[in-house]
């Protein structure tokens, strides 16, 4: 590359380029040479054998390619693919898995580690899956931008030359693979399309650990060349030379860099601009639904969620009481909660229950989709339900909706949840009663609780020991 300090030089043709190219990687060749691993006759051989389309190769003649671009690209997935991978484990975790309520459940040797999810602070969970959702959406035009630096590479040959890239590829297969998994099933989840016939949160649970053998692999192998590639150019005069100016990186081993690049038809600052630029049009596209606010209406990539009420009830349902088969009789006049405990169980009816002490909170509910909404909630606490049912310091609390056949119509809530002070069972939201679709006559509202386990339409709670 030309440092822009230099005087400019005339436009030069094609050709007198490629020629200028190869004259300046003159030893290249010589550095690069290739060299065999153990079984040395078995690559050699498959370098003999040759398959028809690796022609293809001199296709790939961007002068942008080389160790740099691809270590940066490299480096921005480095920061932002462990947050998405931790805050992805963590909702797992804030599931309950040790209740037997998340999925997949059994796991095997899969299994996380476990413990009491936070109820503090209220919007915890909002925060872990808007930074899931929001950068795994974010990062994908990073991805594909990586994967375009680097595809010469997948079709090298011969493709393997050493056990130790045997084991690189068969990294880069979890790596590629995994990645384009969770992200293709993670954006059909959003738009609630299940076009590819299986369980979503199981096959995105056990891709996910394939993603993350094969991203832990590659960073092991791959870190050091990704040092050194940041290292060969300066980031500050790449964003100084212009289209012009733009010269190919010394060939390397990898063969990332074109044998005969082509002229330049964009600046790297230029592909960067267009990655970054892709990156915020994104974020601009998806943050609105945990951000909330005037943001919200620019939210287009989820629009899970995007189905409202009425008046104060005028917010995102994620679940409405027809898809639930909840019937008006089913929460009319004749509706009690059962409320059950070791001592025995309590019939309670909606006016019973307005003339215990109320209390109020704003509180968040977060979908694991990526969306959430605040609102102000009034009803009785979860904790006095509980002392009047003879268990004022209960180990856990098991809600069931008149809900019958959903994946989600019950939930077990732990002790810190039930005793927090703003866990509720709401009776009203924002001053009015719950509309149906919010979970009239009653529903549960905890702080930091995935979405779905806020009960709707609870028919009964149980208290009882852990």
């Amino acid at each position: 590359m030309t440092s822009p300090s230099e005087p400019p030089k005339p436009r030069e043709s094609a050709e007198a380029q490629r020629r200028d190219n190869s004259q300046s990687l003159g030893g290249a060749h010589d550095a690069t040479e290739v060299v065999y691993g153990f079984p040395a006759p078995l690559w050699r051989a498959l370098e003999r054998h040759q398959p028809p389309g690796m022609g293809l190769l001199q296709r790939w003649r961007s002068p942008l390619r080389g160790p740099w671009l691809t270590s940066v690209f490299g480096s921005v997935l480095l920061v932002g693919l462990p947050v998405v991978i931790l805050t992805g484990l963590l909702s797992y975790i804030a599931y309950g898995p040790q209740f037997g309520q998340a999925i997949p459940n059994n796991v095997g040797w899969l299994k996380l580690p476990t413990f009491d999810w936070p109820s503090r602070p209220s919007w915890l969970y909002r925060l872990n899956q808007g930074l899931h959702v929001g950068l795994g959406l974010i990062i994908i035009p990073v991805v594909l931008a990586k994967l375009w630096s680097v595809i010469p590479r997948l079709f090298t040959w011969p493709p393997l030359r050493s056990i130790a890239q045997l084991v690189e590829r068969l990294s880069l297969l979890m790596l590629v693979g995994g990645i384009l998994f969770e992200l293709a099933t993670g954006v059909l989840n959003i738009q609630y399309d299940y076009i590819f016939g299986f369980s979503f949160y199981t096959a995105h649970y056990y891709g996910a650990w394939v993603f993350i053998a094969g991203f832990v692999i590659h960073v092991l192998i791959k870190l050091p060349k990704m040092v050194t590639g940041l290292r060969s150019l300066s980031f500050r005069m790449v964003l100084r030379t212009s289209r012009a100016d733009t010269r190919p990186e010394l060939r390397d081993v990898d063969g990332l860099v074109a044998a005969d690049p082509a002229p330049a038809t964009v600046s790297r600052r230029g592909a960067l601009a267009l990655v970054g630029g892709g990156a915020l049009f994104v974020a601009v596209l998806t943050a609105g639904q945990t951000l909330g606010g005037f943001t919200r209406r620019a939210a287009l990539l989820l629009p899970r969620g995007r189905s409202r009420g009425e008046g104060s009830n005028d917010f995102q349902v994620n679940r409405t009481a027809a898809a639930a088969a909840i019937k008006p009789a089913d929460t009319g006049a004749n509706w009690r909660l059962a409320v059950r405990s070791p001592s025995g169980q309590l019939l309670l009816d909606r006016a019973t229950l307005e003339a215990m002490p109320q209390h109020t909170a704003e509180l968040p509910i977060a979908c694991v989709e990526g969306w959430s909404t605040t609102q102000t909630w009034s009803g009785v606490r979860l904790r006095d339900l509980a002392a009047l049912a003879g268990m004022p310091n209960p180990g856990r609390a098991t809600v069931r909706s008149l809900e019958r056949f959903g994946g989600f119509n019950h939930a077990v809530l732990q002790a810190n949840q039930v005793g927090n002070p703003d866990s509720l069972l709401a009776l009203r939201v924002n001053g009015v009663d719950l509309s149906a679709d919010h979970g009239y006559p009653a529903r549960v509202i905890v702080p930091a609780l995935p979405g779905v386990h806020n009960t709707k339409w609870v028919r009964s709670i149980e208290f009882g020991q852990r």
